[in-house]
């Protein structure tokens, strides 16, 4: 065999393994809230498989859209139950991969220097020193549905509204009461466990009774290209270790979809 096919050979085989390596990844479309969780998630999925996972994390609202207009994501974490089932009615989902994974939590939040007291609990909306309050948009954003009718239920929407700062994703809404953007707001309690925010501020929880459950979530989606993969990164979602894991940043998992 002489040098030039041999090069030529080695260069097919190097072609072949490269095109493997960009085969073994899926990209992951995922709400705000899962941020902190998922990084854990995706890097023990990583390194028990070798094989990568890239999320986007947003609006589930707007990834919903996203996904209707083609977007190339291989599965979609919802921060709700309505996104999902509306793509597996529409046949943009792959059958039986529908999985309920976590029911989130919504908290008061405010950065340690406030005198703002939220002993109170949602009520401390309504303090004088409070001018701007930070909710995710609720027009595309469950953590802000369930914000807003949390303050439907405590009597407090019509007398706060006009104080909203609207934040795309319950991430941003964070980001808008830490960097003092807004003087309070309403976050996901996954948020207000999360590396970034657990050190820097107070929180108080909102009664789960006040606001309609935030059940989550997700699908694999018909369009993707690595269903195998995805198949097998969903199947690892639905173990105890993840189930612990989104335990640990708040979320509740007692009503977790069977296996």
């Amino acid at each position: 065999m002489n040098i030039r096919r041999k090069t030529s050979i080695s260069l097919l085989t190097f072609a072949f393994i490269g095109q493997l390596a960009a085969a073994q990844e899926i990209t992951v479309a995922a709400a705000a809230d899962l941020q902190s969780a998922m990084q854990d998630v995706t890097a023990r999925f990583q390194k028990e498989t070798g094989k990568r996972v890239r999320v986007i994390y947003g609006s589930s609202g707007n990834f919903f859209q996203q996904i209707q207009n083609g977007a190339p994501f291989d599965l979609f974490f919802s921060a709700n139950l309505d996104y999902p089932k509306q793509l597996e009615a529409s046949g943009r989902t792959v059958a039986g991969s529908y999985y309920r994974y976590a029911r989130g939590k919504i908290v008061i939040w405010v950065a340690n220097d406030s005198k703002i007291d939220l002993n109170a609990g949602l009520k401390a909306l309504l303090d004088p020193q409070v001018k701007k309050i930070a909710i995710a948009n609720p027009l595309h954003a469950p953590y802000g549905q369930a914000a807003v009718s949390a303050m439907h239920k405590e009597g407090i929407y019509q007398k706060v509204k006009e104080k909203f700062v609207l934040g795309e994703n319950i991430s941003q809404t964070a980001s808008f009461i830490m960097s003092g953007s807004a003087d309070i707001g309403v976050v996901a309690l996954a948020l207000a466990l999360s590396p970034n925010m657990k050190q820097k501020g107070r929180y108080s929880e909102i009664p789960p009774d006040e606001y309609p459950p935030v059940d989550q979530a997700c699908v694999i989606l018909s369009s993707s290209k690595e269903k195998a993969l995805a198949q097998q990164f969903l199947s690892y979602i639905k173990g105890a270790e993840v189930a612990n894991l989104l335990a640990d940043y708040g979320f509740d998992v007692s009503g977790r979809d069977n296996k």
